[in-house]
């Protein structure tokens, strides 16, 4: 395909808007033709920056004759009727994550992406961050030997409102904060076969209250019968902290930093940096890449560098995990 690909938008909260302006200006061989959100004035205010058709709701969007890819950034919740639209008007997705709240759900995208043959791309980010993605080279290539042990934790700065908290809003901490460290545990160790969680509303009982744990652990077994260990938390305080090591027979990698300028401040009594402020700004990078990779493998006809596949996979981890803080009990994953 030596055309530009014809880009919609749907969903244009804080994420959405910057994918709407990096297709209008930054992404090679690509064109934002269309947006919508389910706030008009703000459908409007993009389409006037970027000079694309504003429509007035996804179904006109998806079946737009010249939008070639709709690009869905709704909240996780809205992600299956959009995408289901998308596959029947035969339109490529790039999705979000987590692909669902609902593993029922993302079984149904993943039937309707399948029987319309359509091209679709899961937005796991931290896979197109370049430290990630070198970690992934020097594991292929055997720098640190077979990976025997993977430990990744996340943290962010504040909580979100407690309204987003909800698990029917956000699908709960493992689901909506936690896919990501389970996506790369698979992309870094392979299938898992069990899990094991605890955790608690440990820095503001409010989150209790609304269904939710703001501090969790989940123990993982591979299925290759190599360990993990993932480290959620919603208080982070000093900053946004992304940090994962994988341990392996002959070496160990070490993926994030927590000092956002390269600068350290010395003084009398006092060593300090600054930290990275967010996840906006931690993966920058990683969200370009991401959406150009979108589009050169579908201009080239390759298959999507991830899959329904991948997020349902992280989704039943996820998933799994809930139950296993809940029930207080490890959870075999072909059992869940």
């Amino acid at each position: 395909m030596n055309a530009p690909i014809n880009i919609g938008v749907v969903g244009l909260g804080r994420l959405g808007r910057i994918y709407a302006g990096h297709f209008a200006s930054r992404i090679h061989h690509a064109r934002l033709v269309a947006v919508t959100d389910v706030q008009a004035d703000v459908t409007a205010a993009v389409a006037a920056e970027t000079g694309a058709r504003a429509c007035p709701d996804f179904e006109s969007l998806v079946t737009h004759p010249e939008v070639d890819a709709v690009v869905v950034v709704t909240p996780t919740r809205y992600h299956h009727p959009v995408v289901l639209a998308a596959a029947a008007a035969g339109k490529a997705i790039f999705c979000e994550k987590p692909l669902s709240l609902d593993l029922a759900e993302g079984e149904a995208m993943r039937a309707a992406v399948n029987q319309h043959g359509i091209f679709f791309h899961l937005a796991f980010m931290r896979r197109f961050d370049p430290g990630y993605a070198a970690a992934q080279r020097a594991i292929a290539t055997g720098r640190i030997g077979a990976p025997l042990v993977f430990k990744s934790s996340s943290r962010d700065r504040n909580p979100p409102p407690l309204d987003y908290l909800r698990p029917e809003n956000s699908g709960g901490l493992f689901i909506d904060m936690g896919i990501h460290d389970f996506d790369l545990a698979r992309w870094f160790m392979g299938d898992v076969q069990s899990v094991h969680s605890t955790g608690g509303a440990l820095a503001d009982p409010a989150v209790a209250e609304v269904g939710d744990v703001d501090n969790a652990f989940t123990s993982l077994v591979f299925a290759s019968g190599m360990l993990g260990q993932v480290n959620l938390s919603r208080n982070g305080v000093y900053g946004y902290a992304i940090d994962t090591e994988i341990v392996g027979r002959d070496g160990t990698l070490r993926v994030g930093y927590d000092r956002e300028t390269p600068l350290q401040i010395m003084s009398a009594g006092h060593i300090g940096h600054d930290t990275v402020p967010g996840f906006l700004e931690r993966f920058a990078q990683a969200y370009l890449i991401q959406l150009q990779d979108f589009v050169d493998r579908l201009r080239a006809g390759d298959a999507p560098a991830i899959t329904c596949e991948d997020g349902i996979a992280a989704q039943r981890i996820a998933s799994a995990a809930t139950r296993s803080l809940h029930e207080d009990r490890r959870i075999t994953l072909d059992q869940d």
